[in-house]
């Protein structure tokens, strides 16, 4: 049997990655949101965040619209100093939030301005690392534990709400339409891109571009907004989608504000930004051959 080309590969990979319903028609996810869900509230003034949601966005992974337009991150050690009984507040209903829609046991992390969910299993654990990366929202992954983000100034009706409802929506996908059998794809897929490369995710303070990285995917870098994160602008919408799912499915965390795509800098496990830049070059390539960019 011939093997696959390195493009119908990459397209494997990405089906295997994809939500069963998305496989086959993932080229057509338009990135249209549906609105935003309103509050409800329990008799005694609660959120009853498991009674706000009948159905959900499309992955952004599939090319549905990121949940959140900028990207969502954790509070510096400095702002939790300044008000930490709101930041424990906050981070108990974010644990009791992400209680009641996804059944796993949560708890404040042990790092300052996380939550840790504990996954069913790292394979879980890995997926939903990358699904809630693409909806700009921040996330961190160490076997079964999954950490998202927290702040004293995060608002109910706000960023607590984005987290909890950022979850929500990819364990719906993970738990409601992903069959064994392709979880169990997915990790070996997980494992086997591990041995080529690990995964390649944004350091805190890392800010260098890699210096030939314009030249070899014709993309420009934007000005720096997150450290740890590449801004590069793409001709289009469908451009960056496309690339974002290709780097997932080349193990490399990424997502998109618009026509920005961001990709992760880390100088520890990437030096000079080789692998990004190899992997980015050889993405372009295909996106250009297929007409994606």
């Amino acid at each position: 049997m011939t093997p696959p080309s390195p493009y119908d590969a990459l397209q494997l990979r990405i089906k295997t990655i994809l939500p069963a319903t998305y496989r086959d028609c993932y080229e057509d996810v338009q990135p249209v949101s549906m609105g935003s869900a309103g509050l409800k509230y329990t008799p005694d003034g609660q959120v009853a965040w498991n009674e706000i949601w009948t159905t959900f966005c499309d992955l952004a992974m599939a090319g549905g619209p990121p949940h959140k337009g900028k990207l969502l991150e954790p509070a510096t050690p400095a702002e939790i100093e300044a008000d930490p009984i709101r930041h424990q507040q906050v981070l108990a209903e974010i644990c009791r939030g992400i209680a009641l829609v996804t059944e796993l046991p949560v708890q404040p992390s042990a790092h300052a301005g996380w939550v840790q969910v504990e996954c069913a299993d790292p394979v879980m654990a890995g997926w939903l690392l990358r699904a809630i990366t693409m909806e700009n929202v921040a996330a961190r992954a160490d076997g079964v534990f999954l950490e998202l983000p927290a702040g004293p100034a995060y608002r109910i009706e706000k960023e607590i709400k984005n987290v909890i409802t950022v979850i929500a929506k990819t364990c719906h996908y993970w738990v409601e339409h992903m069959w064994p059998s392709q979880e169990a794809a997915i990790g070996e897929l997980f494992a086997a891109m591990a041995v080529e490369s690990p995964l390649l995710e944004p350091a805190p303070g890392a800010i260098a571009t890699p210096a030939e990285i314009e030249a070899l995917t014709g993309l420009s870098p934007t000005p720096p907004l997150y450290p740890g994160w590449l801004g590069l602008e793409c001709p289009s919408v469908p451009a960056a989608v496309w690339l974002i799912r290709a780097l997932v499915a080349s193990n490399v965390l990424a997502r998109r504000e618009g026509t920005v795509l961001y990709v992760p800098l880390n100088p520890t496990t990437d030096p000079q930004g080789r692998t990004l830049t190899r992997t980015l070059a050889e993405l372009c390539g295909f996106a250009k051959d297929h007409h994606f960019l």
